[in-house]
């Protein structure tokens, strides 16, 4: 089910896009988050700070978002994103 992120690049520039679950177009809305998510593909990334790791491919939305979360600020992520685990920060 596609969903929606919010976020920006190191050098503060903002995207939103979508997240199709597609392997041929698995972001639209910004080709430079597109660029990124085709950069990284089938590399391992992890899906959460504590794990596990997947192979990204385009068809997997939740190992997309997690190359988002992990190369850029995500800011904010629409309904229907998968649960990311979150680590109490000390």
């Amino acid at each position: 089910m596609p969903f929606t992120v919010t976020g920006s690049f190191d050098d503060g520039s903002a995207y939103s896009v979508q997240i199709t679950g597609r392997a041929d177009r698995p972001v639209i809305g910004s080709r430079r988050a597109a660029a990124l998510v085709e950069l990284h593909q089938g590399e391992r990334v992890s899906l959460s700070p504590t794990g596990p790791m997947r192979t990204v491919a385009g068809d997997d939305e939740a190992s997309v978002l997690a190359v988002l979360r992990e190369n850029t600020h995500v800011i904010e992520e629409g309904k229907g994103a998968p649960r990311q685990a979150r680590v109490p920060e000390s």
